[in-house]
């Protein structure tokens, strides 16, 4: 095999263990990282969306890749913000969201600061030489991060859970680290000594701060699934998270399908309006694989909508080529979704690295 089919083949083998790898759920084996009680959306061995869809295997994902479908991105998409330089602490009806890049997202409030997924590394990939590439630097530099309070990792895909950078924050920082059920068994395998609050769907933990109240964060379901490789295919928990804070209420979303909305409306239900969403719009074509895992913009404005936030950080775009769709086409198709229901483009606002953004105050 020659070296350009060789990077070929290698980087699917990437992408594959980035979405699960190639195994397939047969007999029930034992879970390598979390052992628990039975509940609607643990068997005892494996998490599973409740009434959702399981992720596709390994034959649908060659077709995918087979497909021939794909628009390639350029090699270099930077942003048209410069690395920022965030403020040390923000205290009162303060919020500011300073975007690193793709997931991983600086959220200050309440005197916390607050880093969600964060990936420094140059590839979102279990290997160095092959997969997924950044196409842009991180919007802020490591060495220009203010102290950092809490860690929040949704769940453990390689484009969200990155234990380089997480041991480089430890080291940093020493911050808390707060992830679903499962995913401290990773985390532990590279920062021993670190301090973790580790969480189901529906739990519900205090947070304080240096300056200020602090906030009360909730863990909350999202439709999505977990992998690090082959094997381990749903054996830790995915999850979206609540941030009740002084200065209001933040829902974030790592990765999500739409799930026919479902847990939008039980958002909505359960905490009020939102100040802000934090919601992913991209990495979502071909549709009929992607659609569990990944909502596209159309979805992500009628979720926004659906949890009646005031405000969304879009993420999970431009940075990390992980699907088909073009680099520009999540932001062409947000922009039509919003026109098409009325909604200002203004309150959706689709994050670019080293872009800030001060979510205005909202009348409560």
């Amino acid at each position: 095999m020659n070296r350009r089919k060789f990077l070929k083949w290698s980087g699917i083998g990437a992408i594959a263990a980035l979405v699960g790898g190639f195994a397939a759920r047969g007999a029930m084996a034992a879970n390598k990282y979390y052992s628990g009680p039975v509940s609607d959306h643990f068997d005892g061995a494996y998490f599973f969306n409740p009434g959702g869809e399981q992720p596709r295997g390994g034959l649908d994902l060659l077709r995918w890749k087979l497909g021939g479908n794909n628009i390639a991105w350029p090699d270099s998409f930077p942003s048209p913000f410069p690395q920022a330089v965030p403020e040390t602490r923000v205290s009162g009806d303060r919020l500011i969201v300073t975007m690193v890049g793709h997931a991983a997202m600086l959220i200050q409030v309440a005197g916390l600061n607050i880093l969600t997924d964060p990936v420094w590394d140059d590839r979102a990939s279990p290997v160095r030489f092959a997969g997924p590439k950044r196409v842009n630097p991180p919007g802020i530099r490591i060495g220009d991060l203010p102290p950092i309070d809490i860690v929040l990792v949704t769940h453990n895909h390689y484009d969200h859970m990155d234990l380089e950078t997480l041991w480089v924050l430890q080291g940093r920082d020493k911050p808390h680290f707060v992830t679903p059920l499962g995913n401290d068994a990773l985390i532990r395998s590279r920062i021993a000594d670190a301090k973790i609050t580790v969480m189901d769907w529906g739990g519900r933990e205090e947070i304080a701060a240096d300056i200020g109240p602090g906030v009360v964060l909730h863990c909350e379901p999202c439709h999505h699934w977990s992998a690090r490789g082959v094997g381990d295919r749903r054996m830790a928990l995915w999850a979206a998270f609540v941030f009740e804070t002084p200065a209001g209420k933040i829902y974030h979303i790592g990765d999500t399908g739409f799930h026919q909305g479902i847990n939008y409306r039980a958002a909505r239900e359960k905490h009020g309006a939102f100040r802000l969403a934090n919601l992913p719009f991209g990495a979502y074509e071909p549709r009929w694989f992607m659609q569990a895992q990944h909502q596209n913009p159309d979805e992500a404005v009628e979720g926004m909508l659906l949890c009646d936030a005031a405000f969304v950080a879009g993420h999970h775009w431009g940075t990390f080529k992980l699907t088909d769709e073009g680099i520009e086409e999540p932001l062409a198709a947000l922009h039509t979704a919003l026109d098409a229901r009325g909604v200002s483009r203004d309150r959706f606002r689709p994050m670019r690295p080293g872009e800030v953004f001060e979510v205005p105050t909202i009348s409560v």
